[in-house]
């Protein structure tokens, strides 16, 4: 079929800020789709409110408006651009439930709009649970006994008729939000009317408990025609029981029988058809009893998910490109395959590797909450890595994890079978290294599957690796042969870890290595398993003979990604690491990526010359380097990640591109950085540097409390706290000993009341801020010469962000961050100025003089909002402080800061009431300030009511 002319333009909406559940897949899906739409020449309207994303660039997309995500922007939009249909597929549950909302209040059919993708229809079939679980029924598939309730009463006689445990699963929510495993009365009153709370619709599914039983997902595509391609079989390495974003997953599924699996394709096909999904992919998640074989269908996502770009990434196939072919009328055997360039995406993916996806979760940011892993997902982020076998792929996406671990070290020396009972039997963020420590404790792995319900498959690869460890372990430092570390490194052991294991340094493992020939090789991912000739070059490495890379003949250089997304690192990186590879490619060098996300756009088959789907870590990075020969490296662009290898990179004799490691290190690491402002007589708080508890507190008492504590070398305000006494301060050196070992501990005089501000800077003579709002010009003037005069004594090339304390007229430099940060996506929007493209020019030697920087006139504000995820966290109190905890943002620009605020406000999912009474506090050395305020109010009509002293009521 061919595309569709009945229809010229097309609404996409976005999913938003990230938050826990809903992440930066849904950028890579919407660029993705983007792309596809306009290479069939559509007019592309996109509405996001997230500021940090790819898609939200004005080259993607005709119209993109930086508005919230609401019903009523919607319309405005739709009124002003008249959009002929709507792809509602690319953006997550958001643009799901949105799309249901314009159909409900006649805003499409009023202004003749289609839905194409998936219509509404299915869309409530798939995700109404009720109406899903009579669709399985009418089909013949069995569901988990269950009720549906839309009232506390209603809930209860459903668990007096199906029993203990339960599980509740809210309607039209993401990541499980609301959703629990409940198995007793406390619990149920607990989390009940939670759930029917958070369902927009205030209904929950009240299901049996089938934790325990083996968890599968299919990602399976389906066009006009009926052609239906299962793109991959994924298998959860947890049971059920445990949210699937939260699971560790194997792609493709391990441990299944050839007879189980028609049966999961056969079962998809069907539900495809039932729920009628006519064109685009779905995620479609099963349960199998290992005992008996029993099989049930859990759920099904009508768009493209999570899932769905892990899926994209471990096989090659680009799901969010093909729906949007599928949409606009193609059919799968009409369109081919951008791997291969040969066969057609109606061909079945067929790899000849085995792909591990490991969640990254924040815990250490939310201490109140335990790691226990649950029906409701809590991670904020995921690894992905590529290896030939089960056992290389999990050790090669544990180092991708950026947690300091190496393999499996030992954590857990004191284990039993009773702790392992009590321990493994609730899932919890740690099952990987309690599995290793039950092994080395003698416990059996048909006694950790009983207790966990794991796999023994799995398990059994993990007692391999425990196993080889003792080998290793006992070797003397020069016996390790050239065998026995070829060995080590097919089982995906890294150099860390086998020096830790041997009694060597990691740089002597690798000497080792190079010297008697072990070392890796690169194949191609090619989604048919070496069956045809792939045309795309994305790579992982591997121990075997043969590579095949091919030699690339011009100027190269490498990006270095972010890796996995956290809680104060996060998509803002990414945008900088492509705007990164597209400078290089107009700069006419080869772009080679090397980064670690399955849920990114930096690691699209399309947007660099070269992809290498492998850990950032130095022992990887360095080995690329190597086979490549790039001009250099820019390690600026990925956040703390990079820079937390570019010392010993440069150490290696690799060539870092922009600002120097010597710079580097001289801002993250605390003591260098206070030297660095006493040379330049820049004020920063009162502080000390301490590396024990005595140092510490006398610090502390000679500066008062409260004291504000920095180690070195983190992102995201990572360990950064406000201490208040003695007590706190020993027991937060003690700790921070461990996660900061080699690197002095700043301890910052707290400077109460000040206004703190974020400068970006780029190269060192030309700094971009949004128009501050409540500083005066000779202020702002002042710190821009400081910050300045700070990038051109470190040489900085390419980015710097700085932030600054200003407290009256005294400017407090607080840190530097010789990178790009998260406002620098931001910032790109406010202005209009690509910062990270420019640096990336500054960076291959151009000077900013010889770059036109026009950006929007400055009439303009700009608002980032913060967004949280506190509703995944039940025992989290939401006080903000020093140390991140925002998941993503929001942007509101107005010509008003006031409307910019709430806009940013509205986005960030904030909505101001229109009537009822407002609280406004005031500290006491603000009250004469707030007087004018208080007039202005009053003249505009509203009545006033005083209360204690510092609070006003005020009555609209």
């Amino acid at each position: 079929m061919p595309r569709r002319e009945d229809i010229q333009s097309i609404l996409i909406i976005g999913s938003g800020p990230i938050i826990i559940g809903q992440a930066s897949e849904f950028d890579y899906s919407g660029t993705q789709a983007l792309k596809a739409l306009k290479e069939e020449h559509y007019k592309v309207i996109l509405v996001n409110s997230n500021p940090a994303t790819i898609m939200t660039d004005p080259e993607f997309a005709d119209r993109t408006y930086l508005e919230p995500l609401t019903v009523e922007y919607l319309e405005k939009i739709i009124q002003k651009e008249r959009p002929d249909a709507l792809l509602a597929t690319l953006g997550g549950q958001k643009a799901l439930n949105l799309s249901l909302e314009l159909d409900d209040e006649g805003i499409l059919a009023k202004h003749k709009i289609q839905l194409i993708g998936v219509n509404t229809d299915s869309i409530r079939k798939a995700e109404d649970r009720l109406l899903f679980r009579r669709s399985m029924e009418k089909i013949g598939l069995e569901v988990p006994e269950s009720g549906y309730a839309s009232t506390l009463k209603e809930a209860v006689d459903i668990v007096k008729k199906i029993k203990f445990p339960v599980v509740i699963r809210p309607s039209f929510t993401l990541g499980g939000t609301g959703g629990n495993i409940i198995k007793n009365w406390k619990d149920f009153y607990k989390f009940v009317p939670l759930g029917l709370a958070i369902s927009p619709i205030s209904k929950i599914l009240v299901e049996k408990s089938i934790i325990g039983w083996k968890e599968f997902e299919l990602e399976v595509m389906r066009d006009k025609k009926d052609n239906v391609v299962i793109v991959c079989p994924i298998e959860n390495f947890d049971p059920m029981g445990v949210h699937t974003g939260d699971s560790i997953t194997v792609a493709p599924a391990q441990t299944l029988t050839d007879k189980e699996y028609q049966r999961l394709r056969d079962a998809s096909i069907a539900i495809m058809r039932e729920i009628g999904v006519e064109t685009g992919g779905s995620n479609i998640q099963f349960a199998i009893n290992p005992s008996d074989g029993r099989m049930q269908v859990i759920e099904m996502n009508p768009r493209v998910s999570r899932s769905s770009a892990l899926a994209s990434k471990a096989t090659g196939f680009p799901i969010a490109k093909m729906a949007a072919k599928l949409a606009v009328g193609y059919t799968l055997d009409e369109i081919l395959n951008d791997i291969t360039k040969k066969t057609p995406a109606c061909f079945e993916p067929a790899i000849d590797y085995v792909v591990i996806k490991i969640p990254r979760f924040a815990f250490e940011k939310f201490p109140e909450e335990k790691p226990a892993l649950t029906t409701q997902m809590k991670s904020v982020g995921e690894t992905m890595a590529i290896g030939r076998t089960f056992k290389e792929a999990l050790q090669k996406a544990i180092r991708s994890l950026e947690i300091d671990r190496w393999g499996f070290e030992e954590k857990h020396k004191k284990i039993n079978k009773k702790t392992l009972k009590e321990e493994h039997f609730r899932p919890n963020a740690e099952r990987l290294w309690f599995i290793a420590d039950a092994l080395r404790a003698g416990i059996s792995v048909m006694e950790i599957s009983e207790f966990t319900q794991i796999d023994p498959f799995f398990i059994q690869n993990i007692k391999d690796i425990v196993d080889f460890e003792k080998e290793l372990k006992s070797l003397r430092k020069d016996s390790l042969e050239h065998n026995l570390l070829r060995r080590a490194k097919e089982l995906g052991f890294s150099d860390k870890r086998i020096g830790k294991l041997t009694g060597l340094m990691e740089d002597e493992v690798r000497k080792m290595r190079e010297k008697t020939k072990v070392l890796p090789v690169w194949k191609v991912v090619d989604t048919c398993a070496g069956e045809f000739e792939s045309e795309t070059p994305y790579f992982y490495s591997t121990y075997e003979e043969e590579s095949e890379v091919p030699e690339i003949n011009q100027k190269k250089a490498i990006i270095l990604g972010s890796g996995p997304n956290r809680i104060g690192q996060g998509i803002e990186f990414d945008y900088c690491c492509v705007h990164g590879v597209f400078a290089l490619r107009d700069s006419g060098y080869k772009a080679i990526m090397i980064n670690s996300n399955p849920e990114t756009v930096s690691t699209d088959y399309d947007i660099s010359d070269r992809l290498y789907f492998d850990p950032v870590t130095l022992e990887d990075v360095l080995s690329i380097y190597h086979n490549e020969k790039p001009e250099g490296i820019i390690a600026q662009f990925g956040g703390q990640t990079p820079l937390k290898i570019s010392v010993g990179l440069w150490k290696n004799k690799a060539k870092i591109l922009g600002t120097s490691s010597q710079a580097i290190d001289e801002t993250e690491d605390r003591e260098k950085f206070d030297n660095f402002l006493k040379r330049l007589n820049l004020k920063r708080p009162r502080n000390g540097m301490v590396r024990n508890s005595s140092q510490a507190l006398k610090i502390a008492e000679k500066i008062g409390y409260p004291v504000l504590v920095r180690p070195s070398y983190v992102l995201g305000g990572r360990a950064m706290k406000v201490i208040h006494n003695e007590e706190e301060l020993e027991k937060y050196v003690k700790s921070i000993r461990e996660y900061s070992a080699e690197y002095a501990i700043l301890i910052d005089e707290f400077i109460d009341n000040a206004v703190e501000l974020d400068v970006d800077l780029l190269s060192g003579d030309a700094t971009m801020v949004t128009p501050p709002y409540f500083l005066a010009d000779r202020v702002i003037e002042e710190v821009k010469r400081q910050v300045i005069l700070m990038a051109k004594e470190l040489q900085i090339l390419g980015l710097m962000n700085v932030q600054v304390a200003v407290k009256g007229t005294t400017i407090y430099i607080l840190e530097v961050n010789p990178r790009a940060s998260r406002t620098v996506p931001f910032l790109s929007k406010a202005t209009g100025v690509p910062l990270a493209k420019i640096a990336t020019q500054l960076i291959l030697g151009k000077k900013l003089r010889e770059i036109n920087i026009a950006g929007r006139p400055s009439n303009l504000y700009a608002v980032k909002e913060a967004v949280f995820s506190f509703d995944k966290f039940l025992e989290v109190d939401p006080i903000l402080g020093p140390e991140m905890r925002s998941t993503g943002e929001s942007i509101g620009i107005d010509r008003h800061f006031p409307m910019a605020f709430l806009k940013a406000a509205e986005g960030a999912g904030f909505h101001l009431p229109e009537e009822g009474r407002i609280f406004v506090s005031v500290p006491d050395e603000d009250k004469p300030k707030i007087i004018p305020i208080v007039e202005k109010l009053q003249q505009l009509g509203f009545s006033l009511a005083a209360t204690e002293g510092t609070s006003q009521y005020l009555q609209i």
